[in-house]
């Protein structure tokens, strides 16, 4: 499967590069990349925002690095649509930082969300991605989860629909993690293994170790133990990153033995 499309101003090649480093959790060198355009082309700058928004949600480092690439996106001249892109991504930043408990900005999440709902037409590209973000309030800032289950129900099937594979992987897990809150666990194993599946074929190695993980959950312990073993290297592999799911691997596995030594040749 093919990369996903990303919004840049730049042909394939730099959308090709932007997402390898992307990938594997090097999101301040995808970034860089970026500048250049980002300097005076809006789409560039607001993906150049969004990778280092990830970043922050993924090792819960570089606030200030995303504070700074959002106000440059929101000082140039944009339209409805890149403003309520914007607007998504504070809203977004503001989410991670309280639910990370960096700093409680619930409040401003809301609004830059509710901000970016109004901005962004009914079928705006970027309503999918808004969709899913207001679910992720309505369940863990807002518990509500029949609220998280419409957003993301509405955001997985446009993500389908448009064939977004990423988003879909995330809308998946997540309605696959409600599912399990509720007892069906056939609906949970489903939608984490379609999760998975779909990191897996982008190459979204990132993203990896946590669907391993969710999918654990739902497999009896001996393939639980496996799946969480493997999350746990690739983990390691990409500097333990995301850096919230440590709690939740096993311990570094001992190296392997040396081997006894030969016999002596004759």
């Amino acid at each position: 499967m093919p990369h996903p499309v990303l919004e840049t101003a730049s042909g394939t090649a730099l959308d090709s590069a932007v997402w390898r480093l992307r990938s594997r959790g090097c999101w301040e060198d995808a970034a860089a990349l970026l500048l250049p355009d980002a300097k005076d082309q809006p789409r560039a700058a607001l993906l150049r925002a969004r990778l280092l928004v990830e970043r922050c949600m993924f090792t819960g480092q570089g606030w200030e690095r995303a504070e700074e690439a959002l106000r440059a996106v929101e000082s140039m001249p944009l339209n409805d649509e890149e403003r309520g892109a914007a607007a998504c991504e504070r809203g977004y930043l503001a989410y991670a930082a309280t639910l990370l408990r960096v700093r409680d900005r619930a409040d401003e999440a809301r609004a830059a969300l509710g901000r970016a709902a109004a901005l962004l037409a009914p079928d705006s590209p970027g309503r999918p991605l808004l969709d899913f973000r207001r679910g992720l309030m309505a369940e863990h800032v807002s518990g509500n989860p029949q609220a998280a289950e419409t957003g993301y129900r509405r955001a997985h099937n446009e993500a389908i629909n448009r064939g977004d594979a990423l988003l879909s992987s995330y809308t998946w897990r997540h309605l696959a993690a409600l599912a399990l809150e509720n007892g069906d666990l056939a609906e949970a194993r489903h939608g984490f293994a379609e999760s998975l599946r779909l990191r897996e074929e982008l190459g979204f190695l990132v993203g990896i170790a946590p669907a391993l993980v969710a999918l654990a959950e739902v497999q009896p312990p001996d393939e639980a133990t496996r799946l969480r073993v493997e999350a746990a290297r690739l983990h390691r592999l990409l500097g333990n990153v995301p850096h919230w799911l440590s709690p939740h691997l096993p311990p570094e596995l001992p190296p392997d033995p040396a081997p006894e030594p030969l016999p002596p040749s004759d």
